[in-house]
């Protein structure tokens, strides 16, 4: 929890009263590798901090998945879409190594928003950076080549060579598995 109200604190100033109300609003869930946090078809009523390990974002697309976002230490994670709209999610959630994380309902965190000023700054905040992170991905993904494609992802996220597998990593760029490989030999 520590963590996680540091993060949050990072982002901005939290009063006493609002840290209390976040302890008491998050429960803590830990899951081992391969779990699912949500799958397809159901709905997303959690909102999670991920304070350890890593999972992925994937639909699948005519028997075939298809990666679109990976989660690390620090990040919240959820089924945007879903959690938001509280309609069934079109894409899974699965870990890639076992979590801690830190979980909180879409109406506790409904209550805190209504309650607190600087709860709705720190979520504006965090949609906002999730936003930009989703531009910069639909833009890199429909002007950058393979071999850029691949530099980018070594130059601005190296954890991510360090921890995936090249099949999720191949998925996540849009190449196959073969593609990736000769674009790796290159380089």
């Amino acid at each position: 929890m520590e963590r996680l109200l540091q993060q949050l604190k990072d982002i901005h100033h939290l009063s006493t009263e609002i840290q209390q109300q976040l302890q008491e609003c998050f429960t803590k869930t830990v899951l081992p590798k391969g779990e699912f946090l949500i799958t397809e078809g159901k709905v997303c009523r959690h909102l999670y901090f991920l304070e350890q390990g890593c999972l992925r974002g994937f639909y699948n697309l005519d028997g075939k998945e298809i990666t679109h976002w990976f989660g690390f230490e620090n990040d919240f994670v959820t089924s945007f879409h879903s959690f938001i709209t509280q309609e069934p999610a079109v894409e899974n959630i699965q870990l890639l190594e076992g979590c801690i994380l830190w979980a909180i309902s879409k109406e506790s965190l409904a209550t805190l928003l209504n309650t607190y000023h600087e709860a709705e700054r720190l979520v504006r905040i965090a949609y906002e950076k999730y936003y930009i992170r989703l531009e910069e991905r639909y833009v890199n993904a429909q002007f950058r080549t393979a071999t850029e494609l691949y530099e980018n992802l070594l130059q601005r996220a190296p954890h991510i060579i360090e921890r995936i597998s090249l099949g999720y990593i191949a998925s996540y760029l849009g190449m196959s598995q073969e593609t990736l490989s000769r674009v790796r030999s290159r380089l």
